[in-house]
């Protein structure tokens, strides 16, 4: 039997999302993240609907192994998404930084008669 390399990517599809319906989809399949302290508890690590790394319950997981071409790319596919987060991310960085600069200038003007009700 072939051994994984740490490199290698693990991936489980979900089976049970009851009480994290926001956080997991049922049939979906999802990138773990070896973690040997999560599994002697009975938790698996996966890459989430936020995109964020969450322990959950083992149970609610089918382990899969995937053919080494759909690894690469699940993979490529991962990085990309990683990507556009990124750039969505600082979009909105920049976009809270124009709001805080514009805010002094907003509060320093006194309302006109035409902005009284």
């Amino acid at each position: 039997m072939k051994r994984r390399s740490k490199n290698e990517n693990h991936f489980a599809v979900c089976i049970n999302n009851k009480g994290y319906e926001a956080s997991l989809e049922a049939g979906k399949l999802y990138r773990v993240i070896p973690d040997n302290e999560a599994a002697s508890h009975g938790y698996i690590r996966v890459i989430d609907e936020s995109g964020e790394d969450y322990g959950f319950s083992a149970s609610r997981f089918f382990p899969i192994e995937v053919p080494a071409p759909l690894e690469r790319a699940l993979a490529s596919t991962a990085t990309q998404l990683a990507s556009e987060d990124i750039a969505q991310a600082r979009g909105a960085r920049r976009s809270r930084l124009k709001v805080q600069r514009a805010l002094p200038k907003v509060r320093k003007t006194k309302p006109s008669s035409a902005d009284r009700i």
